[in-house]
């Protein structure tokens, strides 16, 4: 009775999932400043506990105490342990690389689950799918330029966070017979766990302007609330219709990384934006098969 009394209240998915990648760009803003001033663990256990506090609320209140029952516990750990590892990648890269640059890198995800369909879920990849992957895979040298004087390895940390993401992404497409309430909740529960577990190996924080002591707070938040969001907008609307918006977080990272951190993506750049960004949109479009 909670879960459609909530859904019903939904208005407009589309609205909810451009929000959402608002919120996930304001995240990522705020995880460049705290890694660049104090150390990955830290931001990334921020992250995490931010997220639970919201996922276990609001999954009992739609599922009642029995919220954390899944039918697939060795899926969502791996998906949940996936999803650390692609928000540690992620942060680590932001410490080097634009933010901007970076976020392009990251949305190659859509590419590596069309080629990674073939084998996982059993679908066809085709010769036209190979053709626009490889675009997208141009993009990134667009962007990263290998041998170039602006090369970084952290561009190598970003291809693989969206690798891995493509997995987390085909593994939540897996968890049919659990709520996405349910998956929510793992999600917050085991990055907290892993991130409390290594927080002992961090470096101790030093001391901050106040602003980034709430930027601790808040980046968790936000990204639980954007989760949030696409799971809202997701009970609207198919995965396949929305997710083509995804990649106007571009804009928004284009638009942090100039006013906060002064960065702005050159000619070749954009051009790889562009390759990644209609590639992915193209393959997202022709598999359906993205979800969060």
């Amino acid at each position: 009775m909670h879960q459609s009394r909530g859904i019903r209240r939904v208005k407009s998915p589309i609205f909810l999932f451009i929000l959402s990648g608002i919120c996930f760009s304001t995240v990522d803003a705020m995880a460049k400043i705290l890694v660049q001033d104090t150390n990955l663990i830290a931001v990334v256990w921020a992250r995490f506990f931010g997220q639970l506090l919201l996922a276990a609320p609001i999954a009992w209140y739609f599922l009642g105490k029995n919220f954390w029952r899944t039918q697939n516990l060795g899926l969502q750990l791996f998906r949940s342990c996936l999803l650390v590892a692609t928000a540690a990648l992620f942060f680590a890269g932001l410490n080097w690389l634009p933010l901007a640059e970076a976020s392009s890198i990251t949305f190659t995800a859509p590419i590596w689950v069309a080629i990674l369909s073939g084998p996982i879920l059993g679908e066809r990849v085709g010769l036209k799918d190979w053709f626009v992957a490889a675009l997208g895979f141009l993009g990134i040298l667009f962007i990263a330029r290998p041998g170039s004087a602006i090369f970084h390895l952290a561009a190598l940390l970003l291809v693989l966070m969206a690798f891995l993401n493509a997995i987390f992404q085909l593994s939540t497409r897996k968890l049919v017979e659990d709520s996405q309430y349910t998956t929510f909740f793992y999600s917050g529960i085991v990055g907290l766990v892993i991130s409390s577990l290594l927080l002992p190996l961090a470096a101790p924080l030093p001391i901050l302007p106040a602003y980034e002591y709430a930027l601790f707070g808040l980046i968790g938040l936000f990204g639980g609330f954007a989760h949030l969001l696409v799971v809202l907008a997701f009970y609207k609307m198919r995965p396949y219709k929305l997710t083509p918006l995804v990649f106007l977080q571009l804009i928004w990272a284009v638009a942090y990384g100039y006013l906060i951190f002064g960065e702005l993506p050159d000619g070749l750049s954009v051009v790889g934006m562009i390759l990644i960004a209609t590639s992915g949109i193209w393959l997202i479009w022709n598999h359906r098969t993205i979800s969060t």
